[in-house]
Formats: C-alpha cells, sequence, structure tokens
C-alpha cells in the first residue's frame, strides 16, 4: 500500500521527523474516519523503513526496501487488519472481470471476518519472536484497533507490556474510547483533527470533484470520505435518495420499499457498496437536519436541500420529530442484520412516513 500525508496533515509530519530516532513503540492514530489516518501510518512506516529518506522525510521509493515494500511483501512491514478489509482492500483497482468473479463468491465474502481475531495477534507474535530483516526495525500496523474483542486486545497488551526491541506499533482507530483502557495507556495518542473546510475543498477539487461542498456535508467534512463516496457514484446516490425520500408521505410507503429493494440490488449498487445499512444512515442523517431545523438550529447534512427539509420540518411537531429520529435511530442499528430486506424497508419508511403525518406544533415534554 502506498502512503501519503495530506495537506492536512503537515504539522503531525513534521512532528514525527523531529521525533525521528526517538518514537515510541506504540502510537495510536485516533481521529474522525474518512481523514487519511491510514495514509499517514503508511506513509510513517515508509519512513521507518527506508534506508535513505528524502529530504522531505518521505522514504524514498528506491531502496531496497521501499522496493520490497512497493511490492508489497517486505519482511519488516506486518499488518494486522480484518479479513473481510482485507478482500475489499485487495480489490481496489481491479478490473471489471475480477468484480464479476468477486460476484460469484458472495457467501465466501460474507464468511470474512469483520474482526480482528486472537488467531492473528498470536501470529504477529510468533513474527516478531525472530529479528527483524538485517538486524532492522520492524512496523507493525493494526487497523482499525476498534475490531478488536477484549479477547484480542489482551493478547495484544502483552506485546505492547513487553515491546520488541525496534518494533514500533502503529494503531489507527476512528473509535479510541472502545479500546481498553489498558491499551490506550500504553501507547501515545495522536489526534487527527478534521481538517479545515478550505484545505478540504481545495483538495477535493485537486483531485476533480466537482460536488465538494455537497459530498463534504453530508461526510462531516472528511475529505478522502468525501472522495470515495464521489467515486462510488454518491452524488447521482443521493439526488436519487433525496427525491424519494421526499414523495413520503404522498407517495406509498410500500412502494418505495419495494423499488429501494430493487435499486440495492442492482450490480451499481452492489458495485458501489449500497446497503440497507447504507440507506438507514442516510435516512438518520435526513431525520437529524429535520429535528435540527424542527429545533432552531442549522443543516448539517443536506444543506443544498434545505428548502425541502424546511418545508417538511413544519409539518413535524418538536415530539414527533425526536420520535421519529428515535425510530430511524433503532432501524439503523438492526440494518446490517436484518431478518427480511423489503420487511426492513417498508417498517422503515412506514414509521417515517407516519411521523409527518403527525399534527405539527406539540412541544417537547418536561
Amino acid at each position: 500500500m502506498a502512503g501519503q500525508v495530506h495537506p492536512w496533515q503537515t504539522a503531525l509530519w513534521q512532528r514525527a521527523l523531529d521525533r525521528a530516532g526517538r518514537l515510541p513503540h506504540a502510537l495510536l492514530f485516533a481521529g474522525p474516519a474518512g481523514g487519511g489516518k491510514r495514509d499517514f501510518a503508511e506513509a510513517l512506516a515508509a519512513r521507518l523503513l527506508c534506508a535513505r529518506p528524502g529530504p522531505d522525510g518521505h522514504a524514498c521509493g528506491q531502496c531496497e526496501s521501499c522496493q520490497w515494500r512497493l511490492a508489497g511483501n517486505h519482511p519488516d512491514l506486518l499488518r494486522v487488519i480484518p479479513a473481510a478489509d482485507q478482500e475489499e482492500r485487495a480489490d481496489e483497482g481491479a478490473d471489471q472481470e475480477r468484480a464479476k468473479d468477486k460476484d460469484k463468491d458472495k457467501d465466501k465474502e460474507k464468511a470474512a471476518s469483520r474482526q480482528i481475531l486472537i488467531e492473528q495477534i498470536r501470529d504477529l507474535q510468533q513474527a516478531l519472536t525472530t529479528g527483524g530483516h538485517r538486524g532492522g526495525g520492524r512496523v507493525v500496523i493494526l487497523d482499525p484497533a476498534e475490531a478488536m474483542n477484549p479477547f484480542t486486545a489482551n493478547a495484544l497488551l502483552k506485546l505492547l507490556e513487553e515491546p520488541t526491541t525496534q518494533t514500533t506499533f502503529l494503531l489507527i482507530s476512528s473509535h479510541p474510547r472502545r479500546l481498553l483502557p489498558t491499551i490506550r495507556s500504553r501507547c501515545q495518542t495522536w489526534t487527527f483533527p478534521r481538517p479545515q473546510a478550505d484545505a478540504a475543498h481545495a483538495w477535493l477539487a485537486a483531485q476533480g470533484n466537482q460536488d465538494a461542498p455537497a459530498l463534504l456535508a453530508f461526510v462531516g467534512g472528511m475529505p478522502l470520505a468525501a472522495q470515495a463516496l464521489a467515486e462510488a457514484g454518491g452524488a447521482a446516490q443521493l439526488q436519487r435518495f433525496v427525491t424519494d425520500i421526499g414523495g413520503l408521505p404522498q407517495r406509498s410507503a410500500l412502494h418505495l420499499a419495494g423499488d429501494w429493494e430493487a435499486w440495492i440490488k442492482g450490480k451499481e449498487a452492489q458495485a458501489s457498496g449500497l446497503t440497507l445499512a447504507t440507506l438507514a444512515d442516510w435516512l438518520q442523517r435526513w431525520v437529524a437536519d429535520l429535528v435540527s431545523l424542527r429545533l432552531g438550529g442549522p443543516v448539517r447534512f443536506f444543506p443544498t436541500h434545505q428548502a425541502a427539509l424546511a418545508a417538511l420540518a413544519q409539518r413535524l411537531g418538536v415530539d414527533g420529530a425526536l420520535a421519529c429520529y428515535n425510530e430511524v435511530t433503532q432501524s439503523r442499528r438492526v440494518s446490517q442484520h436484518p431478518l427480511n430486506a423489503r420487511l426492513f424497508l417498508e417498517d422503515m419508511l412506514l414509521r417515517y412516513a407516519r411521523s409527518l403525518s403527525r399534527p405539527a406544533g406539540s412541544t417537547v415534554r418536561k
């Protein structure tokens, strides 16, 4: 994997360079998803393993160590990630034929774990018992760190408590509070803040993204998340979502559920990763904006549709808006494993449509 330091990470990169040779044995990179923590970790790992870093502190890309890393077989760069993520990352940049082969093997893909398993930590422990190649240092990237269950975390803790000489652990987490306190205490935490809006817009514009403002707002200002959404056809998908959801309750929620079931089963949706969970998440954000408007707040996720949201908000009482948000939140929690996709969509959309039919003007009960 290639790493890079994004413009909004220059201060953190300088911090790493200033501490070259004096970095702690374990770093925890913590911050919102979509800001480039993984890219930074890969760039730092490349720098630590490179034999001849350049004047800017980055790996040279030419030495034997860099060539091994770029080929994906550096013996001293160890990545510990969930099996499902390994498959997804291996498929990045795949052609259409590989995508078709992947579709034919859905059962195998579903079986891949989303957790970092204790066996992976045991394998890591075994790998660290041998010395680094040519006596050099080693780097372990663990991503995402919150994917560990308690048993896996305790196994890793033993490695962090008794660090192997010349081994640097880089833990990446978008939800560091989910980690065991003992894990966090063994690491030095580097916080990756949300990028400034102008830096995020400039980076997206440089990628040729024409929908940067809307997509950035939707993903909370995180540029890599916005770019990933754009590459998956997110702008068009979001427009369809807004058009469809804006038609309720005049349109039948049951009919829309059928349309959405067909939508997520289509080849384009499956290729882009559009799922039930995605639609539930989008509906939660839509209702969050409705609630915010009803309480006199701003539109956060759908600013380009403020007029439509404002019209809908007027139809909701405060209690009704809050109740609607709570119901949508409950739907989202079970969206990963619904017993029946059609019934799930029908229930979620009917709840939303019924909320819009409640009389406005009520207030929150104290």
